[in-house]
């Protein structure tokens, strides 16, 4: 036997759901994660130079945005090293930790020689298709930029390693490279960097594509040494003129 379909009076009448907003809460942890990821550019950018100080009510104007979000970003820089605390007079950038740099340089080149030997060895050879319409150009198709060459550059060894299937030394070398991030973009200040770049790129990954790990490993290594070079060059006068002349964070 059917069932009694209720009448219209009876049918229940569909409401419409009030719109739900973010809790207030929800909102703060979004407006923390703009403020430090501003901050950390700034950093990186050199608009904001180590040892430079600052407040906390200084950034959150220079931001627009209130104190806590603020303040809940520079304690997580100040955990990743980027900032510290000043005694007294707010905050200040981390000074260059010359010893950590070089260290994390020497871990970057054990990261990426291993690389190249698992995909040297790899079978077959994960596509390495976007590093080759990227570095493997005619001179005049190569970029110009400092700061687009940069990111590329970053780009380049991360798909290396990405490429070698190993997610964990992956995630470690990305680490790497954030705390390597500052010295990097001021190597990119030198437009002979940047041609330099190019030619030793294009001829590592010919070789990885050849499988010449040996020749590869070893033209890599060169590479990155002579990146590492540049931290004992770091001085306040070159900090400076990388400082761009609308610095605003």
């Amino acid at each position: 036997m059917s069932k009694p379909v209720p009448s219209k009076a009876t049918r229940p009448v569909a409401r419409k759901a009030a719109p739900v907003s973010a809790p207030s809460n929800q909102r703060e942890l979004t407006r923390a994660e703009e403020a430090y990821r501003r901050i950390k550019a700034a950093i990186f950018d050199f608009v904001l130079l180590p040892g430079e100080g600052f407040t906390e009510s200084d950034m959150a104007e220079r931001l627009g945005m209130s104190r806590t979000p603020v303040r809940e970003a520079l304690f997580r820089l100040e955990l990743e090293g980027y900032v510290q605390v000043a005694f007294r007079s707010g905050w200040n950038v981390a000074p260059f930790d010359f010893r950590k740099l070089e260290e994390l340089y020497d871990l970057r080149v054990v990261l990426e020689c291993t690389a190249v030997d698992r995909l040297c060895a790899a079978e077959p050879m994960p596509d390495l298709g976007l590093l080759k319409a990227t570095w493997l150009v005619p001179e005049k198709e190569r970029l110009t930029d400092t700061a687009e060459v940069a990111a590329l550059d970053e780009a380049f060894h991360a798909t290396i390693v990405s490429a070698a299937g190993n997610q964990e030394m992956a995630r470690v070398h990305s680490d790497v490279t954030d705390g390597i991030r500052i010295v990097r973009r001021l190597d990119f200040t030198k437009p002979p960097r940047i041609a330099a770049t190019y030619e030793e790129h294009a001829k590592i990954l010919r070789a990885i594509l050849r499988r010449r790990g040996d020749q590869a490993k070893l033209m890599l290594r060169s590479h990155i040494e002579e990146s590492k070079a540049e931290v004992r060059k770091i001085t306040i006068h070159k900090l400076h003129s990388a400082r761009p002349e609308s610095a605003r964070v």
